[in-house]
């Protein structure tokens, strides 16, 4: 039935021209903003996984910064640490040198004592944003444990949690400005040495010196005065020995913060594909899509006028 009311050929083709319509803008947002998925309402799994991961890959890179600061921190630590080594080999050098019978041991002292001062100056200039894991203060409620950020962790159940690196520096002290008794002088520099053989004291209150203050400018030759040289030598060396440890520790830390930073700016490449795998439109595709679209609105704009024309056609047969 023809009707001059009713004209389906036409309202078939705006529909179908409709359609094509919504289609080309589909295709045009995708290529203008170079996603497939750029709303809820596109694919709203696809969304909400890309959400959340993207808000994951943004602390993750908070952790990078982290690491890079605790990196920093321990760079500077192990910096100081083997400069204090090399100034305390010389101490032991000094030392071993007044061993020798009638040297002069005051003048031997006046080398050690600005080689202690150099010691000072070290541990307190080795600070890095305000830490400084050489020269410390352990007075309560002060934590010796220092954590560095290392990584972001989401489980299965989509729980979150933060990972650290631990370090102790409580082994890497060489001086401790700690009010309290039980912690005062601590360190492995102002630490107290036994006087008669060197050994690192239990009792860090006895009695004893320590390698920041020792004095042998009022030592002489006799037996009693060689015993408490030789006791010196040996305490430095175990000061020594306790350092190369302590630069060892931080050396370990140094290694894993720098594993761990490549393996989170690894991780961190790896999400950012995996999320422009779901949501990322593929340009090469949209292009011939877009082609495709453009060609049907043209032949859908005409058909639509075809259609429209038709009832025209209808004013002959009354004629």
């Amino acid at each position: 039935m023809t009707s001059i009311n009713t004209n389906t050929s036409a309202m078939t083709a705006l529909q179908s021209l409709s359609m094509i319509n919504s289609n080309l803008d589909e295709t045009q947002n995708r290529i203008s903003t170079g996603f497939r998925v750029g709303a809820a309402s596109d694919n709203a799994a696809y969304w909400s996984i890309a959400t959340t991961m993207r808000s994951d890959n943004k602390a993750l890179g908070a952790v990078e910064d982290a690491l890079g600061l605790g990196q920093a921190k321990v760079d500077t630590a192990y910096t100081g640490m083997n400069a204090a080594i090399d100034v305390v080999d010389e101490i032991k050098a000094k030392l071993v040198a007044a061993r020798e019978p009638g040297v002069d041991k005051t003048k031997i002292q006046s080398e050690i004592t600005e080689l202690q001062g150099q010691l000072t100056s070290i541990a307190t200039s080795a600070s890095f944003s305000g830490e400084n894991w050489l020269s410390v203060d352990s007075t309560a409620p002060a934590n010796a444990t220092k954590s560095v950020v290392a990584s972001f962790n989401r489980d299965s159940a989509g729980a979150v949690s933060v990972g650290t690196i631990e370090v102790d520096t409580s082994k890497t002290k060489l001086f401790d400005a700690a009010t309290d008794a039980a912690t005062a002088g601590t360190g492995i520099l102002d630490g107290m040495y036994s006087a008669a053989d060197g050994s690192y004291l239990a009792d860090q209150t006895a009695a004893g010196f320590n390698v920041s203050t020792l004095d042998i400018s009022a030592l002489t030759d006799a037996a009693g005065d060689v015993t408490t040289l030789n006791s010196y030598i040996s305490g430095v060396d175990d000061a020594l020995q306790r350092m190369t440890t302590a630069a060892s520790n931080l050396g370990a830390a140094k290694s894993r913060m720098d594993i761990q930073s490549e393996f989170v700016s690894n991780l961190r490449d790896s999400i950012e594909k995996g999320v422009g795998t779901l949501v990322d439109a593929d340009m090469t595709e949209e292009s011939t899509r877009l082609k495709a679209l453009q060609t049907q609105q043209q032949l859908g704009v005409q058909a639509l006028s075809i259609a429209n024309s038709s009832s025209q056609s209808l004013l002959s047969l009354f004629r």
